[in-house]
């Protein structure tokens, strides 16, 4: 049965205008005049977006649900307007570093998740054999940490992995998704901290994860790249040093596009209070000034898009008791405030919605290559919408998160913009506050094969 949505402040591929919805069976049919239609739901000056695309979650099923699982983590990212999201391999176990660890993954999924989903594949030390396997079983692409992964079971690689696994991904005609970061300069940071060093307070942790430590894996990720024309997506970029590399190699076209994450553009190292481990991820939230220089990247179109790096633990992990930043987990929950929480800079930077849907649905979806149904509202596209109030004023408290577990450093925060309803393929699974019973998220595989 057709069916239309409209609104005023529709985002489409033309741009933000009035318009109405026409959609079927979960497909949009037709992006028509504002008012061609009297029947459908009218949304008149409330904002009509694509649904988000988050392409860097941490969903840890199975083997880590207490930290996170499908039910909860999709609740959530359907409060925040998203749409489909990718699973990382960790911090689930096993790693989805092997097709039998993907079909376990697979297996927790069903028939939890409200919205649609996909799976990156682990490329660690010493597997570049299970990579073919794991391209052809429907990887969207592989990730890998040039540094201490946080868990014991996704081994970090170094230069000689890189050499092994990348040749294999580009012919593959994948992504490779890096946590830049070397550990040389981070251990030469520990070295120079006394060992009285204060842990409990934030500038100590910001000092032990200098920039240099991502530059310099950056440089090493563009050489590499260079060299095996691999594309590579680097991960949360959160030093605005290494910018500079970055729109080098984008003069010389190399594969190359970068992400950056919510909390690098909405909190700065200098607010954060000592103890407050809430606040711990790796790289580090850094300056003010720092933030603002990420910010006139995304403008400048050096960073490519936004995602979440959705890293939930239990409470006792981030020992906020303690205060202590090295012992602390790292990772930041935001699924289902990241789309206010980027609104509300955005607007105060003079950018717009159009800009916010660039960088949290068509980007997104293009990098993953999903972007055949996910990322837009056009003809062909999945019926995914987002209905949105973008002046509503929202103070975070716990009941707003829907994550397993309520910890994260935007309760309290003042932001603009609630989201209303979601939309998955034509079904509304959030509703003001609540969820459809029903879960029918999809699973999305790489030769554009969706299965229920």
């Amino acid at each position: 049965m057709q069916r239309s949505i409209q609104s005023r402040h529709v985002v489409t591929e033309e741009g933000t205008r009035p318009a109405n919805v026409l959609f079927e069976d979960g497909r949009i049919l037709a992006v028509r005049e504002y008012g061609s239609s009297s029947g459908g739901e009218d949304f008149g000056d409330l904002c009509v977006l694509p649904g988000l695309v988050d392409t860097h979650v941490h969903i840890n099923e199975p083997g880590r649900t207490e930290w996170e699982g499908f039910a909860t983590g999709t609740r959530a990212a359907a409060a925040g307007g998203y749409t489909c999201l990718v699973d990382m391999p960790l911090n689930s176990v096993p790693s989805t570093v092997d097709v039998a660890a993907l079909a376990a993954k697979r297996e927790a999924a069903a028939g939890q998740s409200l919205i649609d989903y996909a799976f990156w594949g682990g490329a660690v030390e010493g597997n570049s054999g299970e990579l073919h396997g794991l391209a052809e079983a429907g990887v969207l692409g592989f990730k890998s940490f040039l540094i201490d992964s946080g868990v014991s079971e996704f081994a970090m690689v170094c230069e000689r992995d890189l050499r092994l696994a990348m040749p294999v991904i580009a012919h593959c005609g994948l992504p490779l998704l890096v946590h830049a970061e070397l550990p040389g300069p981070v251990k030469q940071a520990h070295h120079r901290l006394s060992r009285q060093a204060p842990w409990t307070t934030y500038s100590t942790y910001l000092e032990s994860r200098p920039d240099d430590a991502e530059v310099e894996a950056i440089e090493l990720m563009v050489r590499l790249c260079r060299e095996y024309r691999c594309r590579i997506h680097i991960v949360h970029l959160a030093s605005a040093k290494a910018l500079p590399l970055l729109k080098q190699a984008r003069v010389e076209g190399l594969p190359i596009t970068i992400e950056t994450c919510p909390h690098y553009l909405y909190f700065a190292a200098e607010t954060i209070p000592d103890g407050a481990t809430q606040f711990k991820c790796a790289p580090p939230i850094r300056s003010a000034v720092n933030r603002e220089r990420l910010w006139e990247a995304l403008r400048e179109g050096v960073i490519d898009l936004i995602a979440t790096d959705h890293s939930p633990c239990p409470p006792a992990l981030k020992l906020i008791d303690q205060g202590d930043f090295e012992k602390a987990w790292g990772g930041i929950a935001s699924l289902s405030v990241a789309l206010p929480a980027i609104w509300t800079n955005a607007k105060a930077r003079g950018l717009t919605l159009t800009d916010v849907v660039r960088w949290m649905s068509t980007k997104p979806a293009e990098m993953a290559r999903i972007h055949s149904s996910k990322g837009r509202i056009g003809r062909g596209m999945d019926a995914d919408f987002v209905v949105f109030d973008p002046d509503a004023a929202i103070r975070i408290e716990q009941r707003h998160l829907h994550f397993r577990h309520p910890v994260s450093p935007y309760l309290g925060e003042e932001l603009l913009g609630r989201v209303r309803r979601t939309y998955v393929r034509g079904q509304c699974v959030f509703n003001d506050g609540h969820f459809d019973p029903d879960p029918r998220g999809r699973e999305w595989r790489r030769c554009g094969t969706v299965v229920d």
